[in-house]
C-alpha cells in the first residue's frame, strides 16, 4: 500500500493539477482572514473553506491516471486498493494544507473573543481549529468520493453535484462540518474554546463509509 500511496502522490505532484484548488484556498484565506481578527472566527473560516477544496482534490486524484495506466495498476493490486490509494492521497493533501493554514491563522489572529473583550488561549484555540479543519477535510473527501467516478461518470453532472453537496455539507444542521465550525463561532462569541471531537469522530465514520462504497463500486464497474 505504501508504494501505491507514493505512486498516487507522485502523480498528483507532477500533474500540477493541485495548483488551482491550492490557489483557491489561499485566495479564500486572503479574503476572509486578516491579521488581528478574533482567532476562533478565523479558524472556523479556514476550516470551512477547506471542505470544497478537499472534494476537488479527490476528483483530481481519482482522474489523474490515463485509463490504460489505471487498468494496469488495478490489474496488479486490485481496483479497490488502487482507488483507496487515490482517496487517501487526496485526504492527506487536504489535511496537510489545512494544518499549515491553521498554524498560520493561529499565529496571525488576535487571541480574543468576537467582541475583543475576553482573552482566548492561543494554543487550545489552535488545537480546536485543527480538529475542525480535519473534520472538514474528512467530509470534503467523502463528498468527493461520492460525486466522482465510479458513482458519477459525467463531469457535467458530477461537478455541479460536488459543489452543491459541499455547500449542503457545510451549512446543513447536523452535519459534522457545520457542527465543528459553528462550535468555533459560538466559542468566539462566548470567549470559550470548544473541543469538537464528536464532529471529528462523526466525520471519520461518514468518510469511512463513503470510501468503502466508492471502493466497492470501483471493483464492480469498469472506467
Amino acid at each position: 500500500m505504501t508504494a501505491l500511496l507514493r505512486y498516487q502522490a507522485a502523480l498528483l505532484v507532477r500533474s500540477q493539477r493541485w495548483l488551482p484548488p491550492f490557489i483557491l484556498y489561499v485566495a479564500f484565506l486572503g479574503i476572509g482572514v486578516q491579521s488581528g481578527q478574533p482567532i476562533l472566527d478565523s479558524l472556523g473560516y479556514a476550516a470551512a473553506a477547506l471542505l470544497p477544496v478537499a472534494a476537488w482534490l479527490v476528483r483530481i486524484c481519482v482522474s489523474n491516471e490515463p485509463p490504460a495506466a489505471r487498468a494496469c495498476v488495478s490489474a496488479a493490486v486490485g481496483p479497490a486498493r488502487a482507488h483507496l490509494a487515490s482517496l487517501l492521497v487526496a485526504l492527506a493533501t487536504a489535511a496537510a494544507l489545512g494544518t499549515v493554514a491553521t498554524l498560520v491563522v493561529t499565529l496571525i489572529s488576535d487571541p480574543v473573543s468576537a467582541d475583543h473583550q475576553t482573552p482566548v488561549p492561543r494554543l487550545p484555540a489552535g488545537a480546536a481549529g485543527l480538529i475542525a479543519t480535519l473534520a472538514c477535510a474528512l467530509l470534503g473527501t467523502a463528498v468527493g468520493a461520492l460525486t466522482t467516478w465510479p458513482l458519477l461518470r459525467s463531469p457535467g453532472r458530477a461537478v455541479p453535484t460536488m459543489l452543491l453537496a459541499a455547500l449542503l455539507t457545510m451549512v446543513t444542521t447536523g452535519s459534522p462540518a457545520q457542527a465543528a465550525v459553528q462550535g468555533l463561532v459560538t466559542g468566539s462569541r462566548e470567549g470559550t474554546v470548544p473541543l469538537p471531537l464528536l464532529p471529528l469522530a462523526a466525520a471519520a465514520l461518514l468518510t469511512a463509509g463513503a470510501t468503502a462504497v466508492a471502493c466497492v463500486l470501483t471493483s464492480r464497474r469498469s472506467p
